[in-house]
């Protein structure tokens, strides 16, 4: 018998933080998966809609070409060798290629107003040529501009959303 209250009270929900050049892939439809302030870095959400298994990755720049000896150490840090990670422990875990839906998020000129250096534009640049030389596309995106973003992705039913400094959070 339940007590004479209004008041449920329910376990806390698992967040799983996804630092800068880093990973997390799940199957625990109770989790949500969370990276803060993505500036001119990318946060690429996949999800597996019937696993209902999903993957965030905080990658910072396009080509690991640059820095071989980071491409090994912090592979999650380049689109070249931090994506095909990502996609690999989603199949690893059950995930099923058409099903899965990419959203990205970031690449913002944080730093760089000028656009002298357009890492964040160059990373979206990287990402879509990796996705279309695999037969894949980006279900939305939410890039560019000077803001910051975090990125949350609820892993019982793919909800991805957005937050900007001052802004309230929206679905992407």
């Amino acid at each position: 018998m339940l007590p004479n209250s209004k008041w449920v009270i329910a376990p806390p929900r698992k967040t799983l933080v996804v630092g800068v050049a880093d990973m997390v892939v799940s199957n625990d439809s109770s989790a949500e998966i969370v990276t803060y302030s993505l500036g001119s870095c990318l946060g690429i959400t996949i999800y597996d809609p019937v696993k209902k298994i999903g993957g965030l990755l905080h990658l910072m720049l396009p080509d690991s070409k640059i820095d071989a000896a980071k491409a090994v150490s912090a592979p999650y840090m380049f689109v070249d060798t931090g994506v095909p990670r990502l996609f690999h422990a989603a199949y690893h875990l059950g995930a099923d290629r058409s099903r899965l839906i990419v959203k990205v998020a970031g690449g913002a000129q944080l730093l760089d107003q000028q656009g002298i250096f357009n890492i964040g534009s160059r990373n979206f640049d990287a990402l879509g040529k990796l996705l279309a030389q695999n037969g894949l596309k980006a279900h939305a995106t939410d890039v560019g501009g000077l803001s910051s973003r975090t990125v949350r992705m609820d892993l019982t039913n793919g909800l991805v959303t957005v937050k900007t400094p001052g802004a309230n959070p929206y679905p992407l």
